[in-house]
């Protein structure tokens, strides 16, 4: 490959904000990625689920609990998009909100990692946090609440 196009494609790289770029030409190959000064984020990554061994008659699945309905006096806090959620910065680490702590506007809740990108999710209200409706490591949909502040 021509080193021509190995500094265009550099360049290409710097202009577009785009963090990698592989390209192949023939046997050819080449990857340019944009190096980091931040340090490198962790990923979590789920464990596979084991096959349902087969049924002979399928039961309908138990619809799941709803949860109550906030009092008058609660904000619910509920996942701005689809992801996993995180109670804490990285493994083992104090969850950044326990029931109880009393939040500000602006403070981060949790995370909500998406297409590998980690999203800190903060607080709309002040208050304190009365429930966390998500365990650690669990897929979260767009509007599920996650937290209830009063």
């Amino acid at each position: 490959m021509d080193i021509r196009k190995v500094k265009k494609l550099i360049e290409l790289l710097e202009e577009s904000g785009i963090a990698e770029i592989e390209i192949r030409e023939g046997e050819e190959s080449v990857r340019i990625s944009r190096g980091s000064t931040a340090p490198a984020q962790q990923v979590y990554a789920a464990a596979p689920y084991p096959a349902p061994a087969p049924q002979a008659a399928a039961a309908p699945a138990p619809a799941p609990a709803a949860s109550p309905p906030p009092k008058s006096n609660e904000y619910v806090v509920t996942a701005p998009m689809v992801g996993t959620f995180y109670a804490s910065p990285s493994p083992g680490a104090k969850p950044f909100v326990d029931i109880g702590d009393e939040v500000k506007v602006g403070q981060v809740l949790c995370i909500i990692e998406a297409m590998k990108m980690m999203n800190q999710i903060e607080s709309d209200k002040a208050g304190r946090i009365t429930s966390v409706m998500v365990q650690n490591g669990e897929p979260v949909e767009f509007g599920q609440p996650l937290y209830t502040i009063e």
